[in-house]
């Protein structure tokens, strides 16, 4: 897709991170947008950046929680009417949350929630939105994996929900590239595969799992924190809970990667009609080291010394 002046596009998790940086991105060049979000007042600042910025577009801001098929339909009826349109040409399934690190200690509830997100939510979308990219006369489905899509590790740190919805993830973009091939030719697909972005995730992760962890949780954290060489020994509970919260809020500050590089790089890709698109120094280290050594891949030195061995 060469152009994106006058498409219509349906992204998920437009309320904030790489979601609304596509969604500015599209506006300005002049493709009209839906998007859609659980946190409201998120969705609102997008809305208020997008209007001063892109004023001649359609852009319209729909709640839904992608987990909820009945939730997805809604949004999908929701956006056909808002639009007057059958037919959409761009979907991005971008919506995420974190969440279910540990399948042995992690709660079921925070488990599934996060899986139900970040897999269900791009199966359900895609389930409804999908008929109306293929009757369209071009289109375009691009899914957000992750590194963690292809590396199931975040250097020796469990993260077994998240992992195995973005490797699901990553699954079925690869195999919609045959399906389309045959069934639908005028349709691209490409799987995203972020490294370390400047996104708020893990500040709306602890917003949408809510609540506050139990003391048995804290302290298998401040156990797996102290195997992983932490020097946590002497910190109490409440210490650790501070921790993961300032860890939470200097996630997006710390990235190499800022959500509106990512959003160039995405729609860069999809102009190129790029398959694979993967953003970041980072997350082209651990493709390559992976891909060179996944014997070990799960090493607990991995991470580390395979790093040092690329600078």
């Amino acid at each position: 897709m060469k152009t994106f002046k006058d498409k219509i596009a349906v992204i998920t998790g437009g309320g904030s991170g790489i979601g609304r940086e596509l969604v500015r991105q599209l506006a300005s060049s002049g493709c009209h947008v839906a998007t859609c979000d659980v946190i409201e007042e998120n969705l609102q600042e997008t809305l208020t950046m997008v209007v001063s910025e892109s004023p001649k577009v359609k852009v319209t801001n729909h709640i839904c929680d992608v987990s909820s098929e009945e939730e997805v339909v809604r949004f999908k009826e929701e956006v056909l009417n808002q639009h007057k349109t059958e037919h959409i040409n761009l979907l991005f399934n971008n919506a995420g949350i974190g969440g279910g690190g540990s399948f042995v200690t992690s709660s079921r509830e925070e488990w599934e929630r996060c899986f139900a997100v970040c897999w269900y939510g791009v199966y359900y979308c895609s389930r409804v939105f999908i008929p109306h990219i293929v009757s369209s006369k071009e289109g375009h489905v691009i899914n957000t994996s992750s590194v963690n899509g292809f590396w199931a590790s975040l250097g020796g740190i469990p993260h077994t929900s998240y992992s195995a919805a973005k490797f699901a993830v990553k699954g079925f973009s690869e195999s919609l590239i045959d399906d389309f091939r045959l069934n639908a030719p005028h349709v691209g697909v490409s799987v995203v595969m972020p490294g370390h972005i400047g996104t708020s995730i893990a500040v709306n992760t602890q917003k949408i799992l809510g609540g506050e962890k139990s003391d048995e949780e804290m302290e298998n954290i401040k156990q797996n924190m102290i195997k992983l060489g932490n020097p946590v020994h002497n910190q109490s509970l409440d210490q650790i809970r501070q921790i993961i919260k300032e860890n939470a809020e200097s996630f997006g500050e710390n990235a190499p990667t800022s959500s509106s590089e990512a959003a160039k790089v995405i729609l860069d890709g999809v102009r190129e009609n790029k398959w694979r698109i993967l953003i970041g120094e980072d997350a082209k280290e651990i493709d390559e080291m992976v891909r060179r050594d996944p014997e070990e891949a799960y090493n607990i030195r991995f991470d580390g010394e395979k790093r040092e061995g690329t600078e």
